[in-house]
């Protein structure tokens, strides 16, 4: 047991050395009280102090003055060892975070820029096209504009029928006929019945090389299919045109197995049910 000798309180814990409330060391209980029953007043059995030998010096009890341990250095220091990996890691964590927001950024705001500078160019094009073309519609097929010029280019007869105009073009009617003769030497040369019935008006009638006149009728019913014939060519093609009919002259030189022929011809037409139908033709062969 240990007593302070400042406060007078005693401990059982033998590993404590000093007091607990004044930082006094402590010292054993025995010993203590020994020291205290030499320090009490004199008996009246003990000399008086007149009477103490010249050599006697009295003990200094006084004790030196106490110098507790730093604790609350240590605390602080322990405090700030623990505490400073903590500040570290939050300041990696921000420096961390505020370089990500960085490269997103540097990813980000380029693509957004870049569309919003593709959107404001498209819609500058379709603002452009718009001002360019006010009427979108007016060469889409079925469109009303296409209905409007196909009207405009529709007559009324003086009995009240409607026909369409004929085109009036010399070079455009070149084209159109010189596109339906080519047909109707395919059909010829396959015997295509139906297309012919449709290249030739009822009333068409054909002048052969041989000076007979032959009938549309005859002339469907007559036509064979020929494969000696291994190419064509129109040559020398004229076209005069009047009004709702159309005369085309030329060469046509054909290319058979074994050897070519040429016949020159007249081919008239009429413009009817808003095409050209052939009403006579007349050939001849050039030797």
């Amino acid at each position: 047991m240990k007593r302070c000798p400042t406060c007078n309180r005693t401990f059982t814990d033998a590993n404590l050395s000093f007091c607990i409330d004044d930082g006094t060391p402590l010292v054993p209980a025995a010993a203590a009280e020994d020291e205290t029953t030499r320090v009490s007043p004199s008996s009246s059995s003990d000399p008086p102090s007149n009477q103490r030998p010249e050599t006697y010096q009295p003990r200094d009890w006084q004790t030196p003055a106490y110098q507790p341990p730093d604790f609350q250095n240590a605390k602080y220091e322990a405090r700030q060892s623990r505490t400073w990996p903590w500040i570290v890691g939050i300041i990696a964590i921000v420096v961390i975070g505020l370089v990500g927001l960085g490269v997103a950024a540097a990813l980000i705001i380029p693509n957004v820029m870049r569309g919003a500078a593709n959107r404001e160019s498209s819609n500058s094009n379709v603002q452009q096209q718009s001002e360019n073309s006010p009427d979108l519609n007016a060469n889409q097929p079925g469109s009303n504009s296409e209905l409007d010029n196909s009207n405009e280019n529709m007559n009324t007869t003086p009995d009240g029928d409607t026909a369409s105009l004929p085109p009036a073009d010399e070079d455009m009617v070149l084209a159109d006929l010189t596109a339906l003769e080519h047909e109707w030497t395919v059909a010829n040369i396959n015997a295509d019945k139906k297309k012919l019935d449709r290249i030739l008006a009822d009333d068409y009638v054909g002048r052969l090389s041989d000076g007979q006149n032959q009938s549309k009728a005859q002339y469907l019913a007559t036509i064979e299919r020929d494969t000696s014939i291994e190419r064509w060519d129109f040559e020398d093609l004229k076209v005069t045109l009047k009004g709702e009919r159309a005369s085309l002259t030329g060469v046509l030189r054909l290319q058979l197995r074994d050897r070519t022929a040429a016949f020159r011809f007249t081919d008239k037409f009429v413009w009817r049910d808003a095409r050209w139908q052939a009403v006579s033709s007349e050939v001849s062969r050039i030797e």
